[in-house]
């Protein structure tokens, strides 16, 4: 059954940091490089919510289905984004990875690359998840994409399944990867993750 507890994790110049009240400040910057929170299909901050956002993530700790992580960059200390384990089932050892954004200069980095490989080996290796999901907007290609370059299996689609930030409801793209396949994608990441960028 897995225990989930709030943990560092630190890979190639990222640190995951259990998210807290003084990381929204530099929330609040790294969703202004690219005004991210004008797509439609996320849910990052707008100007003046990166502490109530905080908030809710912390609230959902304490309910037990969510640990958010700041995604900071270990030289500098910049908050470059946020990240989280959702959607936690601890009798079927599963959970979800999203929330996720990046401020614009490090989209298409390797910092995705190093916080999706971090995750997955403390959800498989350390937590023992025996399954860990990915949900995305249907019109978030981006992001299926990035899920799919990480090995994981479009396992269908929920329609009208969630409302979005401007008040329409989306359909959900469903991912998943088994710990079966975990060996392979692990490989494969450490290997995006080592080639000449």
């Amino acid at each position: 059954m897995l225990n989930i507890e709030p943990a560092t994790l630190c890979l190639a110049g990222v640190r995951l940091e259990p998210l807290a009240a003084h990381h929204a400040e530099g929330l609040e910057a790294a969703a202004a490089d690219g005004q991210l929170w004008t797509l439609r299909f996320t849910g990052v901050p707008g100007p003046g919510e990166a502490a109530a956002w905080v908030d809710q993530a912390l609230a959902h700790r304490a309910a037990g289905h969510r640990l958010a992580f700041a995604v900071v960059d270990e030289a500098s200390g910049q908050v470059l984004g946020s990240t989280s384990y959702h959607d936690i089932v601890p009798a079927l050892d599963r959970l979800e990875i999203g929330y996720t954004w990046y401020a614009r200069r490090v989209q298409r980095t390797h910092v995705n690359t190093a916080c999706k490989l971090m995750l997955l080996t403390h959800a498989f290796d350390t937590l023992g998840a025996a399954l860990v999901g990915w949900r995305t907007d249907n019109f978030n290609f981006a992001s299926q994409r990035a899920i799919e370059r990480l090995g994981a299996r479009r396992d269908g689609v929920l329609r009208h399944h969630h409302r979005r930030r401007d008040g329409s409801v989306r359909d959900t793209v469903m991912y998943s990867l088994a710990a079966g396949e975990w060996p392979e994608v692990r490989a494969h990441l450490q290997w995006q993750l080592a080639r000449p960028r």
